[in-house]
């Protein structure tokens, strides 16, 4: 008997395999594979597709515990990555790595600001500049949910043969550029 969670990933399944959704090849040339082949290839679709919606859902929890969006999240993890670098974070660096304006950013720290997730304090080196900090309450957060999840990547992958890592590699490399081609 087919469970209630094995129906829906079935039929999840179906709705990218290319012999269900364009039988007439149309978009997906799939002529000269055998169903296995057509299969194995839906099962990595799947993979992806399953991977791609549990850090949509750990990204939003991330957020949503910590009344976030997602500018004000990437700003917290360049915080962190600078702080375990040693590197004086200043309001400019911010805007520069988020790729928003001064103004944008300035709203920004003063909303993490007041939800208590940074301090900004005098730069240590410019009178003239202003120095951003991550709490450590808030570091703590981040590291507990970001890093947590990509220790878990990690693992996964330096678990795979160099050559297995060579050919995942290579594989999202091509997918992120018929993204970025709009394809």
């Amino acid at each position: 008997m087919t469970t209630r969670r094995e129906g829906a990933a079935s039929r999840g399944r179906a709705m990218i395999d290319p012999r269900v959704i364009d039988p007439g090849q149309q978009l997906v040339s799939f002529g000269g594979m055998a169903d296995a082949e057509i299969d194995e290839v839906v099962r990595v679709l799947g993979a992806l597709r399953a991977w791609r919606e549990t850090e949509q859902r750990i990204s939003w929890q991330s957020r949503t515990e910590m009344k976030l969006n997602e500018t004000d999240m990437e700003a917290l993890r360049f915080l962190v990555a600078s702080l375990g670098n040693g590197i004086v974070v200043t309001a400019g660096m911010l805007a520069d790595h988020l790729g928003i304006s001064t103004s944008s950013t300035t709203k920004m720290l003063d909303r993490l600001a007041k939800a208590g997730h940074i301090s900004r304090t005098p730069h240590p080196t410019d009178r003239r500049a202003v120095m951003v900090s991550i709490t450590p309450h808030t570091h703590e957060q981040v590291r507990d949910s970001v890093g947590r999840v990509h220790a878990e990547r990690f693992a996964a992958i330096a678990a795979l043969t160099s050559a297995e890592r060579d050919v995942v590699a290579r594989f999202l490399e091509r997918l992120a550029r018929g993204g970025a081609e709009g394809g």
